[in-house]
């Protein structure tokens, strides 16, 4: 993940988080979020302020900023950041999740009273732990590359890469590498002022 982008890579992140979303998930055009501390366009740093006006001229559905609720309202289809702040985010949720599954725990055994209410509240405890298990959400589609590369997590068991496999076969029965390259090499007319001519010509070149 590139921890330092300028304005264009990140719009290049959009319209490739745009592309995958629209063939994975189906929606027509996907809602864009730009990841910032608030959705005024007052906040943020240059390089967000920038990447902002963009992505207003770029012809892709721009909601706006988003902050970093809405990555779990599901605000958007797409959120938009560079891979310093997108890990922090993700690791941030999955010890979110693990420390939520330990408290459960630890209040349901703390007496017995609490572990009747255990057995009796099993299903729902069960069901709340599928939702949150990371291994079921494994794979992060690495695009912009000539093939199709799903990496998983370091601590990945048998089912994770179950299902990181399952996102690697469903990106390639859907096409995702030739709609990404398309979206990529309609990049400079969509922006105005050769903005990102440079920048998406040598990324198409590497799809």
């Amino acid at each position: 993940a590139n921890v330092n982008c300028p304005p264009q890579q990140l719009v290049q992140f959009a319209v490739m988080g745009s592309a995958l979303a629209a063939a994975i998930d189906g929606i027509e055009r996907p809602s864009v979020g730009l990841l910032n501390i608030g959705e005024e366009d007052i906040k943020g740093n240059d390089v967000v302020k920038q990447t902002s006006e963009l992505l207003k001229r770029s012809g892709l559905n721009f909601y706006g900023n988003v902050e970093g609720d809405d990555i779990f309202k599901g605000t958007t289809d797409v959120v938009v950041c560079d891979g310093f702040v997108g890990n922090v985010a993700l690791k941030t949720a999955e010890g979110l999740a693990g420390m939520m599954y330990d408290f459960l725990k630890a209040e349901f055994t703390r007496n017995p009273l609490a572990k009747l209410a255990a057995i009796m509240t099993y299903p729902m405890l069960a069901s709340f732990k599928r939702r949150v298990d990371p291994r079921r959400h494994n794979g992060a589609t690495l695009v912009g590359l000539k093939g199709i590369v799903v990496k998983s997590h370091g601590a990945a068991d048998i089912l994770a890469f179950h299902y990181a496999l399952r996102k690697a076969h469903a990106e390639a029965t859907h096409g995702v590498l030739d709609r990404i390259a398309q979206r990529i090499a309609e990049v400079p007319a969509l922006v105005p002022d050769g903005d990102l001519a440079p920048a998406a010509v040598a990324a198409a070149s590497h799809v």
